[in-house]
């Protein structure tokens, strides 16, 4: 089975997009009977080719990408426009079964092109942002993008979301569109669990990009409050964004800059350790699918306090693994920061139930559920057959090989 995939980010580039592509095809590339080319954008201003696994290829279009963590509309046409012709001459030279785009836009759009000219069928799996009204700073851009964004839904095969609240914003924006959901994972392995310090300052860790989106904003308006409370706590930012001299003036107006550490892009291989170091994790954000960072935050024990948005429901145990609150309630966000900072033993206890749930999360078990996708649309579309149950047991393979690993360097 041949799989065309079209990803305008792809790590260092982009975000939890991006994030989830790598690691499913890190779970891909020990399936047999499976090619994937992935086309993705460039760091530099020229093409690139990566051999990923043996029978995994990235090919990197150039964009000049200005910001590695968030493309401009400049960007993502001159993806667009770039891929497109790429893509199409490499499906004529050796033709797929199928393409899996990751946004609707731009993905989508060239996907949807494809289709046009080939009869090549896709899928669009919705990253966040291109579903009309997700995010605010777009408002004035989704009139115009919302009935391109119902043809590429339309004429897709599948459309897939992470939760319940992502499939109800498609829907409330097409009634016609039913998605499939698959949620995101974690590699739980690679995240370690450090007990929770019974004295000393809360250290509060917040993983996301520094736009408005991501309330970072009313997380330091709460520390001012734990501050003329007598709470002690300190806060860290991992990540950049348009926002950040924003909020680094914010601290400083609001006389809490002393206790805001602004750790900017962190490399995959070093987030553990961010992680590890913290006591509770905190996303205020608008709107989310199903934040990345939130599953790690589990995976590493951390007890959570997040906004009641996209994948909340799914990850979120009120008062078992964590405390939610509205967008923009500094007054609950401040109470519970307040209340676990009081409470160590809280923390514990509701970091190991993060950690439990964390652990049903794997990998393997989502890109099993994408492996099925896969069959299906393979099926469907008149391709040779792929056989799911033998793709279970090199997954399952693979996962045994990781763990055996994991305990014998354990062991040493």
């Amino acid at each position: 089975m041949r799989i065309l995939m079209l990803n305008n980010e792809f790590p260092p580039l982009g975000g939890g997009t991006g994030t989830v592509n790598r690691a499913l095809l890190q779970r891909f590339a020990h399936v047999a009977d499976l090619e994937i080319d992935l086309f993705t954008a460039a760091l530099g201003i020229r093409p690139e080719r990566e051999q990923f696994s043996e029978r995994i290829q990235i090919y990197k279009v150039p964009v000049n990408n200005r910001d590695l963590h968030h493309s401009s509309n400049r960007e993502l046409l001159t993806y667009a426009a770039g891929v497109l012709p790429a893509a199409l001459a490499r499906h004529r030279a050796m033709p797929y079964d199928f393409c899996f785009a990751w946004s609707a836009v731009p993905a989508g759009g060239v996907a949807l092109t494809l289709r046009s000219l080939t009869r090549l069928p896709y899928l669009v799996r919705v990253c966040g942002p291109d579903i009309p009204g997700f995010e605010e700073r777009y408002g004035w851009l989704y009139p115009v993008l919302t009935p391109f964004i119902r043809a590429v839904w339309r004429r897709a095969r599948l459309v897939v979301a992470k939760c319940d609240d992502e499939a109800a914003m498609i829907r409330r924006v097409d009634p016609s569109i039913t998605p499939t959901l698959v949620p995101n994972g974690v590699d739980v392995a690679a995240f370690r669990v450090a007990a929770p310090r019974l004295h000393g300052p809360l250290r509060i860790l917040c993983v996301a990009r520094l736009i408005e989106r991501k309330g970072q904003r009313h997380l330091i308006a709460a520390l001012r409050r734990l501050r003329d409370a007598g709470v002690a706590a300190t806060v860290e930012l991992v990540g950049t964004g348009d926002a950040e001299q924003a909020y680094r003036a914010e601290a400083e107006r609001l006389g809490v800059a002393d206790l805001v550490t602004f750790a900017g892009y962190v490399p995959r291989e070093r987030i553990a350790e961010h992680y590890a170091s913290a006591d509770v994790f905190v996303l205020p954000s608008y709107n989310e699918g199903m934040s990345v960072a939130t599953l790690e935050a589990m995976a590493a024990g951390l007890p959570l306090v997040v906004t009641r948005t996209g994948g909340t429901a799914e990850l979120v145990q009120e008062g078992e693994n964590g405390l939610t609150f509205a967008w923009g309630d500094v007054e609950t966000l401040t109470h519970h920061l307040m209340a676990l900072a009081s409470d160590r033993r809280a923390l514990r206890r509701m970091g190991a139930a993060s950690r439990r749930r964390a652990e049903r999360m794997s990998w393997e078990a989502v890109a099993q559920r994408y492996l099925d996708i896969f069959e299906r649309l393979a099926s469907d579309a008149g391709c040779r057959k792929f056989y799911a149950a033998g793709a279970v047991s090199v997954l399952e393979r693979f996962s045994e090989r990781v763990t055996q690993r994991r305990e014998g360097a354990e062991a040493g």
